[in-house]
């Protein structure tokens, strides 16, 4: 070939969207592994896929890219309901809350009232 020649590596082709896809991506793995609700400590995962298919007459070739990314769902959330009945009797649920209501904290906050779920019937 003459020295002429414009080489790229099949990642910069498509006018250098597969890099794009790429990239768009890793930005979405960056953001994930700096947000505290996910382990820190888990692996991500990158993934590009390339399908190359040729026609009929092996003259030209199709190539499809995808990237995909794996990411570290985040961590559950945890709560306790407390089973008891209300002031009519009736049995309800009440998230219990880290001290008792009122209590005030080392921080100088002040307990809510713990809240009581909704029970639709």
């Amino acid at each position: 070939m003459s020295q002429g020649v414009n080489r790229k590596s099949i990642l910069e082709m498509a006018h250098g969207a597969i890099l794009e896809r790429a990239d768009y991506e890793m930005a979405k793995i960056i953001d994930n592994i700096t947000d505290a609700n996910t382990e820190a400590a888990k692996k991500r995962v990158l993934t590009i896929t390339l399908d190359f298919i040729p026609n009929e007459t092996r003259t030209a070739v199709e190539v499809k890219s995808k990237a995909h990314s794996k990411l570290e769902p985040t961590m559950p959330v945890k709560t306790s309901l407390f089973l008891t009945p209300d002031g009519d009797g009736q049995l309800c649920a009440v998230e219990m809350p880290p001290q008792i209501p009122g209590q005030m904290g080392i921080d100088g906050s002040e307990q809510e009232t713990a809240a009581v779920l909704k029970v639709i019937r």
